[in-house]
């Protein structure tokens, strides 16, 4: 049997402005994020207990909510794209299941997100890309 494993972030309210919204158009005053990130099963699977043996998330944690106030974003696709980059530079992750919705969409109601799966090859050319950009 072959073992996956991944750390998995499920609801993270982010503080951060998107969108530019018409007078009397509904405007949403949530946006949350869901993250998946498939590492290694060696970084859980431990024999014992200490940080050096498991992936650290925090840093990234951090990283997304400075990402997220960073100013304000026309669209969401361009906040999920640097939350993707950010958690590339991360050798430990190995592909990447990223949403991140908006609510309310209409009269306080409803939920509009995106979904982005990003597999072993794309993160492979995200960080080839990170590289000759820096």
């Amino acid at each position: 049997m072959t073992s996956i494993a991944c750390v998995e972030l499920k609801d993270l309210q982010l503080n951060t402005a998107i969108g530019t919204y018409a007078p009397g158009a509904t405007i949403p005053n949530q946006h949350l994020l869901d993250l998946i990130l498939w590492i290694n099963p060696s970084l859980i699977l431990i024999a014992s207990d200490g940080m050096e043996h498991v992936f650290d998330y925090d840093p990234l944690v951090i990283e997304i909510n400075r990402l997220a106030q960073d100013g304000q974003y026309e669209t969401q696709e361009r906040l999920l794209t640097r939350i993707v980059e950010a958690c590339a530079r991360h050798s430990e992750v190995e592909s990447i299941e990223a949403s991140l919705r908006k609510t309310p969409v209409l009269e306080n109601s409803g939920m509009l997100g995106i979904r982005l799966s990003v597999d072993a090859d794309t993160l492979k050319e995200i960080r080839s890309n990170l590289r000759t950009s820096n």
